[in-house]
């Protein structure tokens, strides 16, 4: 399966979460790819969407390539085996990390426009990216959901690894992917546009995705 760009791959997720509709979910979309995703799923299912903050920690000489992630609330996740395996030193790991937590409070200022993260009590939080590779970024976020009072947790993406199920076994209460590969090394080839997702498009989303949540039987989308 591949997907012609971020909106066609939510709308396509959308369809297999409707079993969370009478649930009454939130929407967190990671940014900045996980937004326009978590926007067609809001749409569909006229959930409230809200942005999460986390931040891959990549590996130093590699840094597509993960070695943990970061999220706001101090959650910090490190992948001890690669970066024993590819002999990363502490300091490293220091500078990555500081790097990205500067990115996150320039990500919150912008895409919160002095808001709150969303207050999640009791309520159902659907964790949404354009995909799941290393699951670094998602695995980080569900501590977040659960610190910000969510009842339930489920991961949803486009697409993952078909071993992804397991990675967020202990994490998530759910984990669903519209399509897992056998053969999985990259996200970007399931899609024929993954282009980068700017912040404006981010903060356009996020806007528009505010008109139906604070009006009440009105859908400006």
């Amino acid at each position: 399966m591949r997907f012609v760009n971020r909106s066609h791959a939510g709308r396509k997720l959308a369809g297999i979460l409707e079993h969370l509709r009478g649930e009454r979910p939130v929407v967190l979309g990671l940014p900045r790819g996980g937004i326009p995703v978590g926007f067609e799923v809001a749409r569909e299912m006229s959930a409230q969407l809200e942005v999460l903050l986390v931040r891959k920690l990549g590996v130093p000489f590699q840094p597509e390539l993960a070695m943990g992630a970061i999220g706001e609330g101090g959650i910090r996740i490190i992948d001890e085996g690669r970066v024993e395996r590819l002999g990363i030193r502490p300091d490293q790991i220091a500078l990555v990390e500081h790097r990205e937590r500067e990115e996150i409070e320039r990500q919150a200022r912008l895409f919160r426009a002095g808001r709150q993260p969303a207050d999640l009590s009791g309520r159902t939080a659907v964790i949404v990216d354009d995909g799941i590779a290393t699951g670094a970024t998602a695995l980080a976020a569900c501590p977040i959901a659960r610190r910000l009072g969510a009842a339930r947790v489920v991961v949803a993406v486009p697409v993952a690894p078909r071993d992804a199920p397991l990675t967020f076994e202990a994490a998530a209460d759910e984990f669903t992917a519209v399509h897992t590969p056998r053969r999985f090394a990259a996200i970007g080839p399931f899609y024929a546009d993954f282009r980068p997702t700017p912040d404006r498009e981010v903060v356009d989303l996020l806007e528009r995705a505010r008109e139906w949540t604070e009006q009440p039987g009105r859908r400006q989308v």
